[in-house]
Parts: structure tokens; sequence; C-alpha cells
């Protein structure tokens, strides 16, 4: 099926269940749906914009009231909605760092901090992992000790992932900033795998910034994404352009620089406001998705050589796992090869592994019922099973 020309039909979460690391948290609630219908034109929100001509202060919808809104989700004091997290980092970054300054990420960063960072001219330096792979405070503070000495400055910003992309760990996040506001740091929290997902508080945490991804976790059409910040820092981070131009010496009122004026202007912004009820909603549920997901890896532990990457046991739906004396072993004399794990979970309405991965791979449970869970935990050890692998 076509649904315009060359485009298929996209029906992935219709027709299986999603285990996709990335996909799973911004899956459209039915009311975004409808929504993205209605407001799909580019400008569709501006039909009632006035001065001071800013989104964030539209009435008609309420974008006005969804911007205080999401500040008090994440108990933090104003908030704006950005193209993905990383543009919240690239905004912070363009805001107080400068060339040659020292910044703080970890040895678990995502790429996008890093950029966020390069192109301002900053001078990348990673809080070490530990061999459980977590980011701990004590680390955090012999890194930021020795970046103070060698630099005879503290560092101009912290980044701090809550759970990380590659291992969905979860990092000692307030003893780190807790370490940070001793040097004065200012503090990202990066809750791209926690904000619309499981409650966040930003203040409670001692967060300068708390970051989110409206289509990694707050089941928004992409890209979208949200900033939020303490009073203080807001002055800052969302300063009003003082620019007037030489020849028409025009100027441009309360357009936020780090904003770039607007940001969301039509079906981003309206698919993420039409989920926020749910999303504020389903983070009370954090501990049943825990639960479910933890279905699925007791299963995957059950099969002989295969290891969870992960840290055990598991405060995260995102998890890495090892596969390459179980699955991988299949996969060297299987007629499919490696694709033999990615076909066999295609057939009972799986998806989401990537194609032919047998040795180290990702998958997130979040969002599924528990039957579904026991469905997918079923599938892998059926799996295992049919090709000689040992099931305990």
């Amino acid at each position: 099926m076509k649904c315009a020309d060359t485009l298929d039909v996209r029906d992935v979460d219709e027709s299986s269940i999603n285990i996709d690391p990335i996909q799973v948290g911004g899956r459209l609630t039915a009311d975004a749906m409808k929504a993205i219908i209605s407001y799909g034109d580019g400008y569709s929100v501006c039909d009632h914009c006035r001065k001071p001509f800013r989104l964030d202060q539209i009435k008609t919808p309420p974008i006005d009231q969804f911007h205080r809104d999401l500040a008090t989700f994440v108990n933090m004091d104003v908030a704006r909605v950005v193209p993905g997290a990383r543009r919240g980092f690239q905004a912070v970054a363009d805001t107080y760092v400068q060339k040659g300054d020292p910044v703080i990420i970890t040895a678990l960063s995502h790429y996008t901090e890093v950029l966020s960072v390069e192109r301002q001219g900053g001078v990348l330096l990673e809080i070490p992992k530990n061999g459980k792979n977590i980011i701990t405070a004590d680390a955090a503070a012999e890194k930021i000790e020795a970046v103070s000495r060698e630099f005879s400055r503290s560092p101009s910003l912290l980044f701090i992932d809550h759970f990380d992309y590659q291992f969905g760990n979860e990092h000692e996040v307030k003893g780190i900033i807790k370490v940070a506001r001793q040097y004065d740091i200012p503090v990202l929290y990066n809750g791209a795998y926690t904000v619309g997902i499981m409650e966040v508080d930003g203040k409670g945490m001692g967060a300068d910034f708390v970051v989110g991804s409206g289509h990694k976790s707050m089941a928004a059409p992409a890209p979208s994404g949200m900033l939020a910040t303490t009073r203080e820092r807001a002055e800052e981070v969302f300063r009003t352009t003082k620019a007037k131009t030489d020849v028409t010496m025009r100027t441009f009122g309360v357009k936020e620089v780090e904003m770039m004026g607007c940001t969301l202007m039509g079906v981003t912004l309206i698919g993420m406001m039409a989920s926020f009820p749910h999303v504020r909603e389903r983070v009370k549920n954090w501990e049943t998705e825990l639960k479910n997901g933890n279905i699925v890896v007791e299963a995957l532990r059950s099969i002989d050589g295969t290891e969870i990457k992960s840290e055990y046991p598991r405060r995260h739906t995102l998890t890495r796992v090892d596969t390459t004396r179980s699955f991988d072993v299949v996969a060297q004399t299987h007629k499919k090869r490696g694709f033999f794990l990615s076909s066999g979970l295609k057939s009972r309405g799986i998806a989401g592994i990537i194609t032919g991965a047998t040795r180290v791979w990702k998958y997130n449970t979040y969002g599924m019922t528990t039957k579904q869970a026991e469905y997918v935990a079923k599938a892998f050890t059926d799996i295992a099973e049919e090709n000689g692998l040992s099931v305990s």
C-alpha cells in the first residue's frame, strides 16, 4: 500500500510489537494522530498569533499554557519547545561556552552533546565510567578537580545523562550535580530517556537545565523536544534580541536569540500538545513498565550464553544484550546467517531489532502490556530452543 506516490504506508506499530530502542517512547497517541491532521499545514498554529509575535505567547491554541505546564511537569520555572533535545543542548552551549572553555561531559554522553560543544570551540573533557558502565559522583569530583587545576578555572558547563543511550544505565545524577554546585558549574540534565516516561524533578536534583525529547519519550512527532530552566538561568539562555539594523533601523522585539525566534510552528508542536495529557499520566506507571521489561530480561537471561550488558537488576526499559555466545553461535551455521533472529521475531509479529544483529544489540519494552511482554519473552526462548540453544 502507498500513502502517496512512492511512499509506502508505515504500519510497524499497528501490525507488530515494536521493541526498537529509540521509537517506543515516541509512538503517537490517538489524540495526537487526530490533531496533526487538523494542524498539518506549516504555520497552522499561527492563525491567532498577535503582537508581540512569539510562539510561547499564543493563546489559541493554548500554547502559552502548554509552556507553563511543561515547566511544572519537570519542576522548573520556564520552558520552551525546541526541535529535538539536541537543539536544547545547542541553546545552552551557545549561551555558556566560548572557544577554549573546558566543558564536562561523560564517557557515555550522546554525540549531540559533543557537537553542541564542538561548534562553540569548547574543550571536551569526559568523566570516565566505572567497570559497571556507571558514571559516579566520585569520578565526577575527581574529573572536575583535575580540570579546574589544569585550566585554573571551573568548567563552563556540565552535561549529565540520567539514563544513557548505550546501556540504559542509571547514573549518580544527584551526587554529580551536588559536586558541580560546589564549583558553580551550570548543569544540563539530559532527560531524553526520562522526560515523558518517568517522573523528573529538575529542582529536586539541583539541575539548571532539563532537556527532554518529544519524539523519543513524549509521544510526539519529530523533531520536537523541550528545554526547561530556572528563572535565573532563563534570563540568560532565553535572552531577547538587542540587534538593530544600520539602514532600515529595524529591531525585532521579544524574539529570543537562542530560539531563533519561534521553534515548533505546526504539526510537531500540536502533536506534542495533544499527547501531553496522556504523557503526564503515564509517567506515574514507571514501576509497571519496569516489571514488564524484566519479564523479557529474565527470558533472555535464561538462554544459555546470553549476557545482559546493562546494569542488573534493570532500572530502565532500554536494555543492551550480548548474544555472541548464544544467537551468534547459531548464526555461524544457519542458512539465514545472522538474519535468522530478526526473521524469527518478524514471523511472530515482533519488530525493532536491527536486521541481522546477533552479537550485541539493544531493545526497549516501553509501552508493552504484561501480556505482550510475556509473548515477547516466549518468542525469544522459543527461537533459542528451536535452534538448539539451552534454556534454563
